[in-house]
């Protein structure tokens, strides 16, 4: 199981958001964290297309790897 304290399923904390010329961006609580271009792009279209939310948040939390250091500000 990838989501062990179920927060991918609860909270539901990445979003995108499809922009033209095969573009998406990804934000992790309303922040931008990474621009998807390429094969990473296509692979969300066919999440988004699938349908599950479960599947779409796995996928974001994945392409976008381990950013989350511990030296974030906190507003």
């Amino acid at each position: 199981m990838e989501d062990k304290r179920s927060i991918l399923k609860e909270e539901q904390p990445f979003d995108y958001k499809v922009l033209k010329d095969n573009k998406a961006h990804v934000y992790y609580r309303h922040k931008r964290i990474k621009l998807l271009t390429g094969k990473d792009y296509h692979k969300l279209i066919k999440c988004i297309e699938s349908g599950d939310a479960y599947e779409t948040q796995l996928f974001l939390a994945k392409v976008t790897g381990n950013f989350k250091r511990g030296n974030e500000k906190r507003k």
